[in-house]
Formats: structure tokens, sequence, C-alpha cells
């Protein structure tokens, strides 16, 4: 009814700038009667109507049914391009703000669903930016809509969003709950690569709340949905996750084989950036899981890390790629390798996740601290330190300052090193 009435309205406010009478309106087809009941919001126009009132007030069809002329849709549409493409490029604070400058445009008003997707454009550009509370805000107001202006693809994807937020703050309770609203019922719903993708969310809480039987569970769940569906993006979510709950659990080889089956499927299907994303991810364990193939796992990070200078690309890529690569050299014996990867990480920090930028300055006390250069692997380690410290209790957090005090304890700084493992083991709940 309010969108009658707004269309009402707008017929109503253009018949009386232009000096025009009901009567006026009028056609064979349209009494003035009838005008009057759209112009009070008792009726609604079918599109013919609209499209006669429109040349009859000489206006767009546009603004009738929408308050913005053809002009201010065309502006519209523009920014919005403008703002998906500057995030696709990894310019997150570029996209941000053009998705901010449209919300506040009026003219969104009569147009939902651009008005749903510059606040859901806004909600992955805040949480891309670090803002996590933003995103959340915007993501539980889109939730919260009238589900006749939200699809149910788009719901799933909110859902999935508004979970990996509460991930990443550490709210893992939160980060499940959302998710097993949807996926939690006594009967699944069918699956799609949408419910794929929001089922992974709730399996990376899982293994991050170190829920690791549950998680075992769900991942043989999820890897036998995906098989049964079939698709290149259900397949790759779902071999990838399986992929990390193995590492985490110890079985390197399990975690070799869905990572290989992941790549595979990916490099025919996938596109480049997720492609990218998964090769760094699968070096990065695997320097781990075999750390006497780290020339190899070093020799592909190289060439993704050419690959990513070749194409734009989120800046957090690039930046796992080159710690990742870091890491490798330090395996191998090249800490002055090493550097020059670490050097270049440090110097892209700026918005960054706070998980990222502590990884990469606890990469560089290991790294200086292999130079000899104790001095400065103390100020990256109490930089880490510092950002660690406020995040949430998870096993990531446990495992950095595991990291840390071994550094520490490399370096002879005894005191710091103890506290660091004393923080591992409270992170770890012993």
């Amino acid at each position: 009814m309010a969108g009658q009435d707004l269309v009402g309205q707008r017929i109503k406010t253009m018949r009386r700038q232009r000096g025009l009478s009901q009567a006026q309106l009028a056609h064979p087809e349209l009494s003035d009667s009838y005008v009057s009941l759209i112009e009070s919001g008792k009726r609604t126009p079918t599109p013919a109507v609209l499209e006669l009132l429109a040349q009859k007030l000489d206006c767009s069809l546009t603004y009738l049914i929408n308050g913005v002329t053809t002009e201010q849709m065309r502006e519209i549409e523009l920014g919005l391009g403008y703002a998906r493409l500057a995030m696709e490029n990894g310019e997150v604070v570029e996209a941000r703000t053009r998705y901010a400058e449209l919300l506040a445009d009026e003219g969104l008003a009569g147009l939902p669903q651009l008005r749903q997707e510059t606040e859901y454009g806004l909600a992955l550009a805040s949480r891309a930016c670090g803002d996590l509370d933003a995103a959340i805000s915007l993501l539980i107001g889109l939730r919260e809509r009238d589900g006749s202006e939200i699809s149910p693809e788009r719901h799933i994807d909110i859902v999935t969003q508004l979970s990996i937020c509460y991930r990443e703050q550490g709210r893992l309770a939160q980060a499940v709950q959302v998710v097993e609203e949807i996926l939690g019922g006594a009967v699944r719903p069918a699956w799609t690569d949408g419910l794929i993708r929001l089922g992974v969310q709730a399996l990376a809480a899982y293994i991050e709340r170190g829920d690791l039987l549950r998680a075992r569970h769900f991942s043989a769940e999820l890897v036998a949905a995906a098989e049964t569906l079939g698709t290149p993006t259900a397949l790759t979510l779902a071999y990838w996750e399986a992929a990390i709950l193995a590492f985490e659990t110890g079985c390197g080889e399990e975690a070799a084989a869905y990572f290989g089956r992941a790549v595979a499927i990916q490099s025919e299907h996938g596109e480049a950036q997720r492609y990218a994303r998964l090769r760094v991810a699968h070096a990065v364990i695997m320097i781990e899981t075999r750390p006497e193939e780290a020339a190899s796992w070093r020799d592909l990070l190289m060439k993704v890390e050419k690959d990513l200078g070749e194409s734009p690309v989120n800046p957090m890529d690039k930046m796992r790629c080159a710690v990742g690569l870091a890491r490798a050299e330090l395996l191998l014996g090249s800490p002055q390798k090493a550097e020059l990867h670490i050097r270049s990480v440090l110097d892209m920090l700026d918005g960054m996740p706070e998980d990222l930028q502590a990884d990469a300055h606890l990469v560089a006390g290991q790294t200086f601290a292999e130079l000899g250069r104790a001095e400065e692997g103390t100020r990256e380690l109490a930089a880490a330190a510092a950002l660690l410290e406020p995040l949430p209790v998870t096993r990531y957090t446990s495992h950095s300052w595991l990291t840390a005090a071994r550094i520490l304890e490399r370096i002879d700084e005894t005191d710091r090193s103890v506290e660091a493992y004393q923080r591992a083991l409270a992170c770890a709940g012993l």
C-alpha cells in the first residue's frame, strides 16, 4: 500500500505542477474518478496506465514509479557500478566511501532493490575495512526487512556474511547460531551453492572454537552434499574447508588430498581471485604440513605472486601470499630473502584486519630473530602482542601466542616468553 500511496502522490504533485485537473488526465479508458482513486492510493495503476499518465504529465515513467528522474537513475546505477568495481579491485576504503555516498542519496528511498544492494555492498566494504560493528548493524538491518523485499538467495548471502563477521569478532556461538537457524532444523533444506557457502561458515566457527568432533560430522555432511550437488562452487568450498579441518586435526595427508581436489576443480571452473586465494591457502598450509617440500611451495607462491601482480586483486590476498613466501624462505634458511617479502608486507598493513597484521608482525619478528637483530625482533613481537591482546580467545590467538613465545625464547627474552606461553595456555583453556 505504501508504494501505491507514493505513486499516487507523485502523480498528484506532477499534475498540480503542470496546472492540470484530474479531468484533463482522463482518457477513454481512464476516467477522472479513476485518476482520483490512483492519487489517493486506493487503486494500483497498470504499467500501461502509468505510461499513459507519464505522457500526459510530461515526465518520465521512472519518476512516477520510483521518485527519481531517468538522469538520477542513471547516476545512481553508475555510482553503484563504480563502488562494485572498487570493491572487486581491493580498494575497500574507496568502495566504502562510494557506497556510503550512494546510501545518503534520497533518491534511493524509492528504489528498494538498489538500496538493498547498496546497503549490502556497504556492509561488505565495512567488514573489509575492519569495521565489523558497522557491517553487523547493516546486515542485521537487511535481515530484518520485510521478506518480500529480499530474495531467498540474498537472505542466505546476508546470513553468510553475518556469520563471518561474528566469527571474526570472536562471537563464535552467534556465528553458529545464525547458520543453524536455517540449516539446523529436523529436515535440511535442499542444498544449493548458497547453502553450502553458509554451511562452510558454521564449519569454520566449529573449528575456531575447538568443537572438532562436531566439525568432523558436519564436514562429512557438507562434502557429501557438495558431491551430490556437483557444482564447482559447492565442491571447491566443501573440499577447501575440509582441508583446513584435516590440517587442524593433524591429518596432513588428508588435508593435501582435499586441497588437491579443490585446486583441480577451481583451476578449470573458478574465477581468478578465488583460484589465487585457494592456491595461497594451499601452499601456506602445505609449508607447515610438509616443510621438507618448502622449496616447491615457495615456487608455487612466487608464481601466484606474479599472477596477483598482473590483475586487480584484494590487497589481503597479496599480503597473505607475501607472508607465505617469507615463511617458506625462513624454512629454507634464507632469512635475508624472507626480509624482502616481509618488508613489503609491513608496508601494506594499514586498514588490514588485526589478525592479519598480528600474523605479519610475528613473521617479521621471527625473520629479525633469524638475522640476529634481536632489538628489531622484539619490537615486531611487541606490535604483534598489542594486536593479539584485545582479540577474542580462539584457536588462532592461542597458536599466535605460542609462536610469539617460541621466538621470544630464541632471542633470550625469557620473561616475555613465559608470559606469552601463559597467554597461549589461557587461550587454550588450560
